[in-house]
């Protein structure tokens, strides 16, 4: 490749960037691949309208014009969809008679899973990355936006944005670990005798009205799945954050590209769906995303979104299972916690001051219970 300085341009559509060339760099992770960033524009989910304008960059080297690096970002008029809250910083820099909006978000929207984000040319990560790094800052300084934010990092890209000025922020999930585990059984031998009997009645109580739950991926999926799927999101959605982010059409055009990613789980009770879950298959990781029902059944829920996941993954040969946002319940049923990572630049000097303040505070709040949850943890005692 020819030496030459890096250079960045904008792109307000991930339509406008080769896919080849984009996911050549993603390490195969789903969430960032150009079909799923894709599906969210393309069906309008993600738009200027629902307060994500696509804003991606493009770093090329300026005497070839070739591409070394990409980073999916948007310029967003609220902070929904994100997963690492700052409501309360917005409102206390408004109060101070400031504008936090717009601000510029580098994240998977609506999807709080840890990505590759400072996607780079091989032979070319250090260089590459801390030149997208020093672009977001570049351009949050001449927009005039009040700050930048990356959620759901990588640790090794957190550490190295703390090292241009971002401050790291952290917070904490649950995913379970494949032990090489030749069974469900043998994972369950791991337990501890309540634990592992806790599960195993659970398991049972799920299924014991005669509902039976299907796996269903790739090409068996169809769209009668996705209509019966999305009546059950739709209900979840409106229960917890009161309007679903998704669309009916983003589930129609993943199914189009990206279908041998999708893993559905749809449980069944007299030939009819009643509820089902939704993941996605990464390279060594199995990925919770949704679940929704349209009949109340005690436990289907652990066993369409996390044990029918660890017998998947297990049978698999993947080593890990992640079950999305939240959720200590999931430290009974097996899975750990586990530090993520976010980077913000924020650019007025006296809100950024007050902000490490509280980050210092809140990353020894996360440490402490991780710590005190990661000693409560069902396995048996070694």
């Amino acid at each position: 490749m020819t030496e030459g300085p890096l250079v960045a341009e904008f792109v307000d559509s991930i339509s406008k960037i080769n896919a080849e060339s984009w996911n050549g760099w993603t390490n195969g992770n789903p969430f960032v691949s150009h079909a799923f960033l894709n599906a969210l524009e393309q069906s309008g989910c993600v738009a200027a309208e629902t307060g994500w304008q696509p804003y991606h960059i493009i770093l090329r080297n300026s005497q070839s014009g070739v591409p070394v690096g990409f980073m999916p970002c948007y310029i967003k008029s609220h902070s929904f969809g994100e997963y690492v809250f700052d409501h309360a910083w917005a409102g206390a820099f408004e109060r101070a008679g400031g504008n936090y909006y717009p601000k510029l978000q580098s994240s998977v929207p609506f999807t709080p899973v840890t990505t590759p984000r400072l996607l780079a040319a091989p032979g070319m990560a250090d260089q590459v990355q801390s030149a997208l790094l020093n672009a977001v800052q570049s351009l949050v300084e001449k927009t005039g936006l009040s700050s930048a934010h990356l959620t759901f990092l990588q640790k090794k890209d957190a550490k190295l944005a703390e090292t241009h000025g971002y401050m790291v922020r952290t917070d904490q999930q649950f995913h379970w670990q494949n032990q090489n585990y030749v069974d469900f059984k043998d994972f369950l031998d791991s337990l501890s005798s309540r634990k592992r009997k806790q599960i195993k009645k659970e398991r049972q109580i799920a299924l014991s009205t005669g509902i039976e739950i299907e796996q269903i991926n790739g090409a068996d999926i169809t769209e009668g799945h996705w209509d019966h799927f999305f009546e059950f999101y739709q209900d979840t959605g409106t229960r917890k954050w009161g309007q679903p982010y998704l669309n009916r059409t983003f589930f129609s055009l993943i199914n189009a590209s990206m279908a041998e990613n999708i893993l559905l789980f749809m449980c069944k009770r007299d030939g009819k769906y009643i509820a089902g879950a939704l993941n996605f298959l990464g390279p060594d990781t199995l990925y919770g995303r949704y679940w929704g029902c349209r009949e109340e059944q005690p436990c289907l829920h652990f066993e369409a979104c996390y044990y029918r996941a660890i017998d998947y993954a297990i049978a698999n040969g993947l080593s890990y299972v992640e079950a999305g946002a939240q959720g200590p319940h999931k430290l009974a049923r097996g899975y750990s916690p586990v530090k993520t990572y976010s980077a913000h630049w924020i650019t007025n000097p006296d809100f950024r001051d007050a902000i490490s303040r509280f980050l210092v505070i809140e990353r020894q709040e996360i440490d402490a219970d991780i710590d005190y949850l990661s000693a409560r943890t069902p396995f048996k005692s070694k």
